[in-house]
């Protein structure tokens, strides 16, 4: 087995001391440009490998941002394979650290003492909450002086640092409305963990709003609440919906995969879309184009949200300032032929 090459070795190689290399290689300006280009040219022939745990607990920087997803289950796994939400966001969070020599990484909501750990264990620049973040983990790790962003979060104790979200009561506003002007006066309700995700709530009481102006009557046989926005919670709601015979001709569900395994649940036991029932889903996630048919849906721009949250996080680390920042990005209803 190959020796593992030490900063010993560099030091040695270049003719210096172990400092001069440490130095140089934590950005500490103490040498002169000859001695870092001899150290930096024996860093590349020797393919030195330098150990940046130990460089961030010298420097107290580790280029690492913690990300914390909500989840239903132990493992990420089920996020990661059925719901593109998160993918997405990520992705436009990873594109900005990228390019900033930042890494990511990814964790689902732990307890408030594992949530700590985790941030002091691995040294993190700073935490970025997707959707939940419980008041006993901001609790615990209030006192830690760490930068963070929530992401569509509405709670009161979370005013305290930047969030980025979208106006979540007009977006269930305007499905449903569209659903309204389009004729139906019968709409369910499709939505994902109620009591814990306000996200959800807030587009409920768009639901419930748009009933009211049009003086349709909210019935709660027609509020699902099912656990976790994933395929297969869509595709069992669709099922219960058929319970209700044909009173129901139109859906308004709360993310696009919830309304694509509702979709598919009604297409198996016979029934056709937009003829027989009318759904608008939420976020406008790539699947809903591919979708048979294409989902009308509520539009946000998910990939930027990530870029945002990412671009907010480092001017907060840059500019070390506290102040934060609310930033509403805009939604749109976008019309296809599953309406």
């Amino acid at each position: 087995m190959e020796k593992k090459v030490t900063i010993r070795d560099v030091a040695a190689y270049a003719g210096v001391s172990r400092t001069t290399v440490s130095n140089i290689l934590n950005g500490i300006n103490k040498t002169s440009e000859e001695t870092k280009e001899r150290v930096l040219k024996a860093i590349k022939e020797l393919n030195y490998q330098p150990d940046f745990t130990a460089i961030s607990l010298t420097k107290k920087k580790s280029n690492i941002i913690g990300v914390v997803i909500p989840s239903f289950d132990k493992s990420l796994a089920p996020i990661f394979r059925e719901n593109h939400y998160y993918t997405e966001i990520l992705g436009g969070m990873e594109y900005v650290f990228k390019n900033q020599n930042y890494d990511l990484l990814i964790s689902s909501i732990m307890s408030p003492i594992e949530c700590k750990n985790w941030v002091q264990k691995r040294n993190l620049d700073g935490l970025i909450f997707l959707g939940l973040f419980p008041k006993n983990v901001y609790n615990e790790i209030k006192s830690l002086n760490i930068p963070i962003v929530l992401i569509d979060n509405y709670e009161k104790y979370g005013e305290k640092y930047s969030n980025i979200r979208i106006d979540d009561e007009l977006g269930g506003y305007i499905a449903t409305k569209h659903l309204i002007d389009r004729g139906h006066n019968c709409i369910s309700f499709m939505g994902h963990a109620l009591t814990k995700i306000s996200v959800d709530g807030k587009r409920l009481r768009g639901y419930i709003k748009a009933l009211q102006e049009a003086n349709l009557p909210l019935n709660d046989d027609l509020l699902f609440d099912g656990q976790g926005s994933f395929y297969e919670v869509g595709f069992q709601m669709g099922r219960k919906l058929l319970e209700l015979g044909d009173k129901v001709t139109g859906i308004f569900a709360t993310s696009d995969i919830l309304a694509v395994g509702i979709i598919k649940a009604l297409q198996e036991h016979g029934k056709k879309i937009p003829e027989d029932y009318a759904i608008v889903g939420f976020d406008d996630l790539v699947i809903s184009r591919y979708s048979l048919p294409s989902l009308t849906t509520v539009g946000q721009n998910v990939f930027n949200k990530g870029v945002l949250s990412a671009q907010t996080m480092l001017n907060i680390i840059e500019q070390q300032t506290s102040n934060p920042i609310n930033i509403d990005l805009p939604i749109e209803l976008i019309v296809r032929k599953s309406t």
